[in-house]
């Protein structure tokens, strides 16, 4: 039990990590947003992209979790 444990708070941190790292992109990319017509539509054609990936990253990971769960409980 204990490394079913510690495989899921590895796994957790690192989807935290991802979403960390997304925040501050954001905040780069809403700083830029300020500037120029330009930038703005940039901004958000990334925004849109890094969301997508976003939402593929954490599925991924929570697949990762439910089977890790699988493994230990030999479902």
């Amino acid at each position: 039990m204990l490394e079913l444990i510690k495989r899921l708070d590895k796994r957790i941190n690192n989807v935290v990590f991802a979403l960390i790292g997304n925040g501050f992109i954001f905040l780069i990319l809403g700083l830029l947003i300020v500037w120029t017509d330009f930038v703005l539509r940039l901004t958000v054609g990334i925004m849109v992209l890094l969301v997508a990936y976003m939402f593929f990253y954490v599925s991924y990971k929570l697949w990762s979790i439910k089977d890790e769960v699988k493994k230990h409980f030999r479902f």
